[in-house]
């Protein structure tokens, strides 16, 4: 699917096009991971970027990778612990 949005011109006097659309969908993933509309996975192939370049722009910009609800990891732990003593 392709998404067009207006930039003023006067951006791309010092930008290149590519990049700035790079940027765009870089940091709209960055969003929707954030608010947990996407997954990590979801938000590298929306931005079109590696699992590793996705987690370094999270920590540049202060996102926590680990979009995971702390119920749940309690939940999950006491799962495992169960079977261990099982």
């Amino acid at each position: 699917m392709q998404v067009t949005i207006d930039i003023p011109e006067g951006y791309f006097i010092h930008h290149d096009r590519n990049l700035i659309a790079q940027k765009v969908k870089l940091y709209t993933a960055l969003i929707m991971f954030q608010s947990k509309q996407l997954s990590r996975g979801a938000a590298c192939e929306f931005a079109g970027v590696n699992l590793y370049t996705f987690m370094e722009a999270c920590q540049k910009h202060q996102i926590s990778i680990m979009n995971y609800p702390t119920g749940e990891i309690e939940a999950d732990l006491e799962k495992i612990n169960r079977r261990k003593f099982q």
